[in-house]
């Protein structure tokens, strides 16, 4: 796991595939997606230093960012919270709908899946539900922005105090070039196009991805020029 400083209450997580995030209260640590099955004590004990992780947030259910989640909660008692379409997936009560892959994308998800972890994870038994408009306790009032397309329950997380968006994989930076692009291995483009130009939307300085370097500088002004770019009307 490597750690980046983002902000002085912000660290970016990242991991083979895939990065989470930890934004610190105090010492009320609240973490943005858990990285993939086995992060979680690499994770807890890293972030043992600032605090407690108090609640891990799921932008969506794929294993490289839901895999630790029952791991930190295990280990600190942390609430898990998903969007209420992705909670029952999360707890692996229904299986989530498969991504309707672009050809160019193929190789991608099969590279993917050689760097995670083989076998099964863990996954956690309670999900707190939250809905679109909900705020939650950290950040001054993170707002839930529901982002359906990559999944159906997929999630942003809008910081508005502080000029900070998470979108999970409803977007995301190319690792050839950096440029803002639409989240790949989407279940529904044109849903996923639209969800792009909802978040872009948002007022942000600071933007962070599952994929991907953050942009840090005018981020809302970018994510505006990439979503109209794919189409979204903003």
């Amino acid at each position: 796991m490597d750690v980046i400083e983002l902000l002085p209450r912000l660290r970016l997580l990242r991991f083979p595939v895939g990065q989470a995030y930890l934004w610190r209260d105090g010492d009320d640590l609240t973490l943005v997606d858990a990285g993939p099955a086995g992060a979680g004590p690499g994770i807890v004990a890293w972030a043992g230093s600032f605090g407690r992780v108090r609640r891990v947030v799921l932008t969506h259910f794929h294993e490289d960012h839901v895999g630790g989640a029952q791991e930190v909660a295990a280990l600190t008692g942390a609430e898990v919270v998903a969007h209420t379409l992705e909670a029952p997936v999360v707890r692996g009560e229904v299986p989530g709908p498969p991504p309707v892959y672009e050809d160019w994308e193929r190789p991608l998800h099969e590279n993917a899946l050689r760097l995670l972890p083989a076998g099964g994870f863990d996954r956690p038994t309670r999900v707190t539900e939250v809905s679109d408009g909900d705020v939650l306790d950290f950040g001054g009032g993170a707002r839930v922005v529901h982002a359906p397309g990559h999944t159906d329950g997929s999630i942003g997380l809008h910081l508005p105090r502080h000029g900070v968006l998470f979108t999970g994989d409803a977007a995301a930076a190319s690792p050839d070039d950096g440029r803002v692009i639409l989240g790949v291995f989407n279940t529904d483009r044109d849903r996923a196009v639209a969800s792009f130009g909802r978040l872009a939307a948002l007022d942000s300085e600071l933007a962070c991805f599952g994929h991907g370097d953050p942009v840090t500088v005018r981020a809302g002004r970018t994510l505006r020029e990439s979503a109209r770019s794919h189409g979204a009307g903003l």
